[in-house]
């Protein structure tokens, strides 16, 4: 990883120079500045340092708000919290359209994400790849000549593809542009799908099989992933005006493109290994044979912040616990990412698990945050014996069903927060430590969906309290606005599965494709003597020894004062002498609520999430089929693909993307997204193409485009 982004960086610094901009109207535009930098580009030194650079272009995507704006508001999964930065990307109200939303026109601050950034951004990395293609010949030695090939052809392919899942068609340009042009045209959506495609096979023709660079490097199965996701694609419900005569032969070779990457990538053992179990920067797990792409990341200062594109997405899952926990669990570096709650996961997203036999849910959500705050003396020890200590439960989500009926009529006590005489303050006395919790909150309660309720600003459409996504947790963070040091994946073997699962749907082969799911359920089962207790989050890497905590033990805020060490070896029963780890020697952290969740007693047995036909689709999808009024062998096989791409993919960067591709975007934003619902249209399956490429064009003859011909290029309906 450190070999990439080193090239990287040095990438960055050169190709600035005679690149385009990544904002404003010249967003094709290469201006060769000097002679040098013109002759160093046709060298084979300059050709694989740029090649090299090409990996820094991915990294922008989770560099700032439209990591999840983009690519999660405004569909089933997430909807939004308090906080309203990216709002209008989740709600499709009037202020969302082709221009990019200030605060002067109505956005909530100066951070929504802009219509036109993956835009410029995609074509920034396009200019850069044309760069390679075009002089490729110069590089002389054919094993250089064809890696860095591979690499320019894939990231273009990769950006074209992005492209055309946001706009539809867009403006496709090949090759290096020569002085300032503004006269582009704009390719039709099947010319511009079968341009991703030809660069991804090209890309799969020329990579290695091996991460030549290191981790994080592109190779043959990459492309190949990508290659069948974009086949699919085009056999897709948003092409069927057009793809008729491609759908055949795309889909089988979709499927086969799969089998190669399933066999030569397999999946991590555990589904903890993917995401949950990370250890720190560089750790075996973020180069699993799963891990087909990911945005490198590390610890180096010159790689940090929003300029050097960072990884923000620590911040972007969590419920803000600071504040309606009443800083009974206070913020900090390593507490559990910074809340800034913008991705709070919906009814439906929960409710696709079976709780009690799928692993994947508990390895996925965090339930239990120790209180590291003693916030309000006389309200503890009003409970008396069952009051708490640094370290017991502060915050606890119980994930139940809806037909649960063990809290109803509240027998242990109100659920609630721990804001002192808020008619929402908790008495809840868990049953299994007979303790009291300053913040308790379940799913459902007397057969109604009540978690939003118990919010502390009021308002049920951004309500600040939900059991967040772990995915993104990160524990080597120096300071609690740091960015994230981890790795961001992006695609792996897990999606794989459901890509190919999917192809055989619409090949009218649903018994294979449940075959090929079952693969993939099989490792989100729980194992013959598998703690269902046991929890896990990045937050492991948190830094015990450092110097931060070993010579400052106390930490203050909010003119309160408490002991990190004490909190957190209290708070983690596998303590000891700077460590974390279970019997088998696994670190980590902390207990979940699962027992309380399900009531089900103990067991460490294995469970199963087999299934067994078509016809006999789990409960929790049958649920799912009857709200979106679902029939018919193909539909439901299509809804459930996409239900278990929810289990096995939550929150990995393209929902969006994936419904709109399949036509099932409007029908569930407006079942499951409360938020998205009431605006939502037709319109919405593309993004409108931004009025800053729109007003930056001309005519042949070099005048500025009427307000008609704008029209012409803009998606229907903006």
């Amino acid at each position: 990883m450190k070999n990439i982004i080193n090239k990287t960086i040095i990438g960055i610094m050169v190709i600035s120079a005679i690149s385009l901009s990544s904002c404003g109207d010249d967003f094709l535009h290469e201006e060769k500045t000097t002679a040098y930098t013109t002759q160093y580009f046709e060298t084979e030194e300059g050709l694989t340092a740029l090649a090299a650079s090409l990996y820094a272009n991915i990294r922008w995507h989770f560099a700032y708000e439209w990591a999840y704006g983009i690519t999660l508001y405004g569909a089933d999964e997430f909807t939004n919290g308090a906080d309203l930065t990216s709002e209008v990307w989740n709600t499709y109200d009037l202020r969302f359209n082709a221009s990019n939303l200030t605060t002067e026109m109505g956005a909530a601050n100066k951070n929504c994400p802009p219509i036109d950034g993956l835009w410029n951004e995609m074509y920034f990395g396009i200019s850069s790849a044309n760069l390679v293609i075009a002089n490729a010949n110069n590089i002389t030695n054919e094993d250089a000549r064809k890696k860095c090939l591979g690499e320019a052809y894939f990231l273009r392919g990769y950006n074209y593809y992005r492209l055309f899942a946001q706009y539809g068609g867009v403006v496709v340009q090949t090759v290096p542009v020569a002085g300032v042009v503004r006269n582009f045209k704009r390719s039709s959506a099947e010319e511009t799908l079968n341009q991703v495609i030809s660069d991804l096979e090209n890309a799969y023709k020329q990579l290695p099989v091996d991460k030549w660079r290191g981790i994080g490097t592109w190779t043959k199965y990459t492309a190949a992933h990508f290659w069948a996701k974009a086949l699919l694609f085009r056999a897709s419900e948003r092409n069927d005006s057009w793809n008729s005569t491609y759908k055949e032969t795309d889909l089988a070779k979709c499927v086969s493109l799969c089998d190669e990457v399933i066999a030569a990538c397999p999946l991590a053992d555990d589904y903890w290994d993917v995401y949950a179990r990370w250890t720190g920067i560089d750790c075996a797990n973020e180069g699993i044979p799963e891990i087909l792409m990911s945005a490198q990341h590390n610890g180096e200062s010159s790689t940090m912040g929003r300029d050097g594109y960072g990884n923000r997405t620590h911040s972007y899952f969590s419920p803000q616990f600071n504040t309606f926990s009443g800083n009974w669990v206070s913020r900090g570096a390593f507490i559990g990412g910074q809340d800034f709650q913008r991705c709070r996961p919906t009814e439906y997203n929960y409710s696709t698990y079976d709780n009690v036999n799928d692993a994947r849910l508990w390895k996925s959500f965090r339930t239990v945050y120790g209180v590291n705050n003693i916030r309000d003396e006389a309200l503890n020890n009003s409970f008396g014996d069952q009051a708490v200590k640094l370290g017991d439960q502060g915050i606890i989500f119980i994930l139940n069903k809806k037909s649960d009926t063990r809290f109803n009529g509240e027998p242990y006590g109100k659920f609630g927060n721990s804001i002192k005489d808020s008619p929402k303050q908790s008495t809840f006395i868990n049953p299994e430590t007979n303790k009291w919790v300053p913040c308790a909150f379940p799913l459902y309660l007397d057969g109604q969906y009540v978690i939003i309720n118990y919010n502390s600003n009021g308002d049920l459409n951004k309500s600040n309290v939900f059991c967040g996504l772990n995915k993104t947790q990160d524990g080597t963070r120096p300071g609690e606005t740091s960015d994230a040091n981890r790795d961001i994946v992006m695609a792996r073997t897990g999606e794989t599965y459901l890509v190919k699962a999917e192809a055989q749907v619409r090949q009218g082969k649903y018994g294979d494709a449940i075959n090929t799911v079952n693969l993939l359920r099989a490792r989100g089962q729980w194992k013959n003597g598998e703690d269902r207790e046991l929890y896990v989050d990045g937050s492991i890497a948190f830094p015990l020894s450092s110097s931060l905590y070993k010579n400052n033990t106390s930490y203050s805020k909010n003119n309160a004062t408490f002991n990190y060490q004490d909190w957190w070896k209290n708070s983690n029963p596998g303590y000891n002498n700077g460590e974390l780890k279970d019997a088998a020697g696994n670190v980590y952290m902390c207990k979940n609520t699962y027992y309380l969740s399900t009531g089900i007693a103990k067991t460490t047995d294995a469970s199963s999430l087999q299934i067994s036909s078509p016809a006999a689709l789990p409960a929790e999808d049958e649920a799912i089929l009857a709200a979106l009024g679902v029939s018919g062998d193909y539909d439901r096989m299509l809804n459930f693909i996409f239900n278990e791409r929810t289990r096995e993919l939550n929150g990995e960067w393209n929902r969006w993307e994936e419904l709109s591709r399949a036509g099932l975007l409007i029908k569930r934003a407006k079942a499951f997204n409360p938020q998205a619902a009431p605006n939502i249209q037709e319109k919405h399956i593309l993004r409108p193409i931004p009025q800053t490429f729109l007003d930056g064009m001309t005519t042949d003859d070099g005048l500025p485009l009427s307000a008609e011909e704008k029209q012409a290029l803009q998606n229907p309906g903006y």
